[in-house]
C-alpha cells in the first residue's frame, strides 16, 4: 500500500509490544494493554494517595466523636505497644543469633593470620556482625583485641568497616515482613537496600586506600594527641532500660564469655546467665541477733560471712538444653514476634496515616527548606537520624523502625536516605562514649578504634552525599526495589547473596593466598565492571557502541533475563507470594522477546 503523501511504499507497522504479549499469554481485548501502559505512565516511588473515606469530624454525631477519640487511642496504644514489642523482638533476636554462633565468632577472631588480610577482614566483620546481630557486641569484641595486643589498630580498620556493612542486615530482614504488596515491599526494600548499598559502596572503596595509604589510621591518631582523652562514664542507655525488665524475663546472656572466647580467654561456660549477683550469708557463733541491723557479723566475736550466689529469674536460668538449642528456640520466637509486631504496625499505620493526617505527617518529615536553602534539608535529616540514633542507642532498632514508614508511604526514599545516613553516624557517637568510660589500660585503643568508625561514616558520607549527582545509592535501590516488586524471591537472594555467600567465597579465597584471590576475584570484578559500562552506554549512548553490543538480545534468556529463574523458583515454591503479578509477567516478556527488542528503536 502506497504512502499516503510520499506515494512510496508505507513503513511496515510497529510490533505492538504489549498485544504480542497478551496472544502469547491468550488473553484478550486491550484491558491488559491498558492497565500497563498506565502503570508505567505512574511513578511507582511516588507517596500513594491514603484517601480518606470515612466521615469527616463535623458530619458525625457525639457518640461517634466519642467512638472515633477512642478508636484513635486505642489505635495510638497500639502503636506504641506494637513498637515497644517490635523492640524486644529485635534484643531477643540478637540474643539468639549469639547464642547459635558464640563459639564460631570466637574461633573467627583467634586466627590473626587470616585477620592480617584487609579483605578477610572486612569479610570477618560483616560475618560476625550478622551472626551476633549487634555492632555494639562487635565494636566491643574488635576493642578488647586491640587492647589485647592480639590485633592491631591497622588490622582492625576492615573488620570496622566490615561492622558497619553488616548492620543493614537488620532492616533489609524487616522489610521482608511487607511481601504481602507489591507497591509495599518495592518501597521498603528500596528503603533497606539504600543502606546496605551505601556501607558497602563506602567500604569498597576505602578498603584499597586503607590498605595502601592507611588514612583513617593516620587521622585517628592526629586526634588523639591533640584531644588527649580521659576517662568518663557510660552514656545512659535508655532503650535497655525501657526493655530490659521484658527481655530479662526472657533471657540474660554473659557478654564477657563471648568476648573472652575471642581474646583467647578459652572457656566452655555456656553463655546463658545462671548468676545474676549474690547475697551475703553471715553465721554466727555467740549471738544470732548481733550485726542484724548492720547487715554484717558482729566484730570480735567468733563468727563467719559467706556469700551465696543468687540465680538468675529469667526463664531459661535453670535449663538443661545447650546454647544452640536455646537459640533455635529464641530465634523462631523472635522471628514470629517481629512479623507479627511490624504487620501490626504497618496496619495500624495504613488504617491512622489517612486523609488530612497523612498529609501532615508527610508535609513535616519530607518538607524541604524555601529556596535556596532546600539543600539544607537533607543535612538537617542527618543531624535529625544521629539524634535519635543516640537517643535510642541502636542504629538497628532506628532503621528497622524506619523501614515499615517507607513501606507504607510516609517517608520517601531520598529523605529516608540521609535519616540512615545520620544513622550510621549517631551509632559511632554512640561508641565513642562507651570508649570513653573504658578503662585506662583500654582507653586510647578503645577511643581510636570508634574514631576510625566515625570517620569511615563520615567519608561515605562526603562521597555518596554531598554531590548531588554521587547519590548513587538512592537510583541503586530504587533498581532492586523494582527487581523485587515483580521477582520478590530476589530479596531472599540477595540477603544471601550479599551478607552470607559472598563473603564466604571472599573469605574462602583469600585463606588460600593474595595470589589466588587476585587471580579469580580480578577477572571477576574486572568482567562485573565491564558489564555495568555497556549497559550504561546502551541506554545513554548506544551510537557508542558496536552493533553487536547495543542490546543483549543475543544471549541465552537464562543471561540477560530474570525469567527462567523465576519459572524455577515457582516450580520450586508454587504460591502467591513467589510469583510475579499478571502485568508484571506481561511486561517482562515484552522486554525478553528477542522479536520485540529487534523492533524497538534504541
Amino acid at each position: 500500500m502506497p504512502h499516503p503523501l510520499t506515494g512510496g511504499p508505507a513503513p511496515p507497522a510497529p510490533l505492538d509490544t504489549v498485544g504480542l504479549v497478551d496472544q502469547r499469554l491468550g488473553n484478550a481485548g486491550i484491558s491488559g494493554s491498558a492497565s500497563i501502559l498506565e502503570d508505567r505512565d505512574m511513578d511507582p516511588w511516588a507517596l500513594p494517595q491514603l484517601k480518606d473515606t470515612s466521615q469527616s469530624w463535623k458530619e458525625l454525631s457525639a457518640a461517634g466523636r466519642a467512638l472515633r477519640v477512642l478508636v484513635g487511642f486505642l489505635k495510638a496504644c497500639g502503636l506504641l505497644g506494637g513498637l515497644y514489642l517490635f523492640i524486644c523482638s529485635l534484643d531477643i533476636l540478637s540474643s539468639a543469633f549469639q547464642l547459635l554462633s558464640s563459639k564460631v565468632t570466637g574461633d573467627i577472631f583467634k586466627d590473626n593470620m587470616v585477620l592480617s588480610n584487609p579483605l578477610a577482614g572486612l569479610v570477618i566483620g560483616v560475618l560476625v556482625t550478622v551472626l551476633v546481630q549487634s555492632s555494639s557486641t562487635s565494636s566491643s569484641i574488635v576493642v578488647s583485641m586491640v587492647a589485647s595486643k592480639l590485633l592491631t589498630v591497622r588490622a582492625s580498620v576492615p573488620i570496622i568497616m566490615g561492622v558497619n556493612v553488616g548492620t543493614s542486615f537488620t532492616s533489609t530482614l524487616v522489610s521482608m515482613a511487607q511481601s504481602g504488596d507489591r507497591d509495599e515491599f518495592r518501597r521498603a526494600f528500596g528503603g533497606s537496600a539504600v543502606h546496605g548499598i551505601f556501607n558497602w559502596l563506602t567500604a569498597l572503596v576505602l578498603l584499597p586506600l586503607e590498605s595502601a595509604a592507611a588514612p583513617l589510621e593516620r587521622l585517628s591518631v592526629l586526634i588523639l594527641g591533640a584531644a588527649s582523652p580521659q576517662p568518663g562514664r557510660h552514656a545512659p542507655d535508655i532503650l535497655k532500660v525501657l526493655t530490659r525488665p521484658l527481655t530479662h524475663l526472657i533471657v540474660q546472656l554473659d557478654a564477657d564469655v563471648l568476648t573472652g572466647s575471642a581474646t583467647g580467654n578459652t572457656t566452655n561456660r555456656s553463655l546463658i546467665k545462671r548468676w545474676c549477683g549474690t547475697r551475703e550469708q553471715t553465721t554466727a557463733a555467740n549471738s544470732s541477733h548481733c550485726g542484724g541491723v548492720a547487715g554484717g557479723p558482729c566484730p570480735g566475736k567468733s563468727g563467719s560471712a559467706s556469700d551465696e550466689p543468687l540465680p538468675c529469674g529469667h526463664l531459661f536460668a535453670g535449663t538443661a538444653l545447650t546454647d544452640l538449642a536455646v537459640g533455635l528456640i529464641l530465634l523462631a520466637a523472635s522471628l514470629l514476634l517481629l512479623c507479627s509486631c511490624l504487620v501490626l504496625i504497618v496496619k495500624l499505620l495504613n488504617s491512622t496515616l489517612r486523609g488530612r493526617v497523612a498529609q501532615a505527617v508527610r508535609t513535616v518529615i519530607n518538607a524541604d527548606f524555601p529556596r535556596p536553602f532546600g539543600w539544607l534539608s537533607g543535612y538537617l535529616a542527618i543531624l535529625v537520624g544521629a539524634g535519635l540514633t543516640f537517643v535510642l542507642q541502636s542504629s538497628s532498632v532506628f532503621t528497622s523502625a524506619i523501614v515499615p514508614l517507607i513501606g507504607v508511604g510516609v517517608i520517601s526514599l531520598e529523605r529516608a536516605y540521609p535519616l540512615f545516613l545520620g544513622s550510621n553516624t549517631g551509632t559511632t557517637t554512640t561508641a565513642l562514649l562507651a570508649a570513653l568510660a573504658s578503662p585506662s589500660d583500654r582507653l586510647l585503643s578503645a577511643v581510636q578504634v570508634a574514631l576510625i568508625h566515625f570517620f569511615f561514616n563520615l567519608v561515605g558520607i562526603l562521597l555518596w552525599y554531598v554531590v548531588p549527582i554521587l547519590r548513587l545509592p538512592i537510583p541503586l535501590a530504587k533498581h532492586f526495589g523494582n527487581l523485587t516488586a515483580s521477582y520478590r524471591w530476589v530479596a531472599i537472594a540477595y540477603l544471601l547473596l550479599c551478607f552470607l555467600l559472598l563473603p564466604l567465597a571472599a573469605f574462602g579465597l583469600s585463606l588460600a593466598g593474595v595470589a589466588v584471590l587476585a587471580a579469580v576475584g580480578g577477572p571477576l570484578v574486572a568482567l562485573v565492571l565491564l558489564v555495568a559500562l555497556v549497559t550504561v552506554l546502551q541506554r545513554h549512548r548506544p551510537a557508542w557502541l558496536p552493533r553487536r553490543l547495543r542490546s543483549w538480545a543475543w544471549l541465552p534468556p537464562w543471561l540477560r533475563s530474570l525469567e527462567p529463574w523465576d519459572r524455577l523458583v515457582r516450580c520450586c515454591c508454587p504460591c502467591q507470594a513467589c510469583s510475579p503479578s499478571q502485568a508484571a509477567s506481561k511486561e517482562a516478556h515484552c522486554y525478553e522477546n528477542p522479536q520485540v527488542l529487534a523492533s524497538q528503536q534504541l
